[in-house]
């Protein structure tokens, strides 16, 4: 036997205005939610990050429900900014997960009513082994809150939800809360860009703070480079074999001393200058623009668009000749 789920009829002819009108009244709703939390930021916030300041493992952040949905972004939210930090389930955690926690760890743990019956039976035993306890519910007189070593209060007036059921408003709230704490940490800490960029190398910020000229720019025989004595003809054939649109200019000792591009050439045949027969030191570029080895290649784009260049040669604290790029080398790498 077949058993069909009964289905409410499209209702195409509700009013647009009624639709928006109930998202704005929800978006007030839990703006004025978060809004109030403003004013309960005193001690107990505070006492609650030196609690995890002080913490030599881990923040370990649970909740049951909508509530553990925002424990796991709350997690990782602090793990990304500086605060070691994983989401234990509690359900989980009563059937084994408990191992994951170790002496050197802190609790975080939220429950809007207080009362989740998860959280609690595994209470005694974070207590035994003497965690510290940071408590984030709607209920201060709740056996969470009285447990705690310290709660934040994260209760809200109403729910967006018109029934009153499902939460919004409230895990509004915890959110909030979590990312201040967040926020709080990091500053203490003196957290990072670079630090962020750790956190994250496969963002593009991370790679646009991580990634050094050295990691990119061509090495050794890929490089293009012809000594300062040969004609134009050949610097144009090494142009052409490495395919970087330039080539560096070096003396006997591998020292830089100049660098032609196609752009140089270009202005050579206008002229209808004889190629074969003129030196490159005679029409190469001078004075040429450099980065050394361990710049940030983002630099690079900067420099390059302010010399209007593509293309940029590496040189050591001798100007010896160990590298060279060009924008294409940078796009590729997703620096920009």
């Amino acid at each position: 036997m077949t058993i069909q789920r009964a289905t409410r009829p499209a209702q195409p002819g509700i009013d647009s205005r009624l639709l928006c009108e109930s998202a704005c009244r929800v978006i007030a709703i839990e703006a004025a939610a978060v809004s109030a939390l403003g004013e309960r930021i005193g001690d107990h916030f505070a006492e609650a990050c030196r609690i995890f300041l002080g913490c030599r493992g881990r923040v370990v952040v649970t909740g049951m429900g909508k509530s553990g949905h925002i424990a796991g972004k709350i997690a990782a939210t602090l793990a990304s900014t500086g605060t070691p930090a994983f989401f234990v389930h509690p359900g989980e955690a009563g059937h084994g997960d408990l191992g994951m926690i170790t002496p050197e760890d802190a609790v975080l743990a939220l429950s809007h009513s207080g009362d989740s019956a998860e959280i609690l039976t595994i209470l005694p035993i974070l207590k035994r082994i003497g965690i510290p306890l940071v408590a984030m519910t709607g209920n201060l007189q709740s056996p969470l809150a009285r447990e705690a070593d310290v709660s934040l209060d994260t209760g809200v007036r109403e729910e967006a939800c018109p029934l009153g059921l499902a939460p919004t408003s409230s895990t509004t709230a915890a959110l909030a809360m979590g990312d201040a704490l967040a926020v709080a940490l990091l500053e203490s800490r003196g957290f990072s860009r670079e630090d962020f960029a750790f956190s994250h190398p496969s963002g593009s910020l991370g790679r646009r703070l991580l990634i050094r000229v050295s990691d990119i720019m061509h090495k050794d025989d890929l490089i293009p480079r012809v000594l300062e004595d040969v004609l134009v003809r050949d610097a144009v054939l090494e142009m052409t074999a490495k395919k970087l649109g330039m080539t560096a200019v070096v003396d006997a000792d591998g020292r830089l001393q100049g660098i032609f591009t196609d752009g140089d050439l270009s202005r050579l045949l206008e002229r209808s200058v004889d190629v074969l027969q003129v030196p490159i030191r005679e029409v190469m570029t001078r004075n040429c623009a450099t980065v050394e080895r361990d710049r940030l290649a983002a630099e690079t784009v900067r420099i390059m668009e302010e010399k209007r260049i593509n293309a940029l040669l590496v040189v050591d604290a001798e100007r010896g000749l160990v590298g060279a790029l060009n924008m294409h080398d940078v796009l590729q790498a997703g620096v920009v």
